[in-house]
């Protein structure tokens, strides 16, 4: 009789798989790359950078002041799924704007809204009428006297169209508003100054110095001539 010797088996383990490390190179690099979009992101659809250039808006706002802007907070024709989402209010009388300038589309101008849609507006040696009514303004300075017929002094009556802003700056002497260029429309609204993050003492006109000897200049001057009590500041 044939016999068969019995082989012991022996157990076989199971190749494990090397985990792939992601090299610390690579890692830093999503990082980058992921904050990146991020910045993108909230720089491009929630908040502006925006630089005061001039003191059209003084004293509520100075030269030098550096202001993020909500580009949420209004509802400018917005698809009702983004209202649902993203809740939005209509602009208020009062409200400090940021807006494309209507006569050169590739500028931004910082107003606050006077006149809303359907409003008669009117200009008496210096006070603002909305629909016959004198609108109480603690915000606004008048600076300078000059002839009592200028149009920044007395100005209308005009009607506000539909979807469209008077605006006008709190420094009522140094201002081109809508007394001057007309109205604005809702949909050149781009959103409403939140906070000063920075302000340093700039020069009058400094936005008009672009010379690289200006630009150096501005950087020194930086720290030395920092306002550090308008950091954080909300706007109102």
């Amino acid at each position: 009789m044939r016999t068969f010797k019995e082989v012991p088996i022996t157990e076989t383990k199971p190749v494990e798989k090397k985990k792939r490390t992601k090299s610390v190179f690579r890692e830093y690099f999503e990082l980058i790359v992921e904050t990146a979009v991020f910045v993108f992101f909230v720089m491009t659809f929630v908040v502006q950078a925006f630089q005061i250039p001039t003191g059209s808006m003084e004293p509520t706002l100075l030269v030098g002041d550096f202001l993020l802007v909500n580009k949420f907070v209004y509802d400018n024709g917005t698809p009702p799924i983004d209202r649902i989402l993203l809740p939005r209010r209509e602009i208020k009388r009062k409200d400090i704007i940021v807006f494309k300038f209507p006569n050169n589309l590739s500028k931004d101008y910082v107003k606050r809204a006077i006149g809303l849609p359907g409003e008669k507006i009117e200009i008496r040696d210096k006070q603002v009428f909305v629909n016959d009514q004198p609108l109480d303004e603690a915000y606004k300075v008048h600076i300078f006297n000059n002839n009592e017929n200028s149009i920044r002094d007395n100005f209308g009556p005009v009607t506000v169209p539909p979807d469209q802003l008077f605006a006008m700056g709190d420094n009522r002497d140094n201002s081109e508003d809508s007394r001057y260029w007309g109205f604005v429309p809702l949909s050149y609204i781009k959103g409403r100054p939140w906070v000063i993050y920075f302000s340093y003492e700039a020069e009058k006109n400094a936005y008009k110095k672009t010379s690289l000897g200006d630009r150096l200049k501005k950087l020194v001057q930086f720290i030395p001539k920092a306002r550090w009590g308008r950091m954080l500041k909300i706007i109102h």
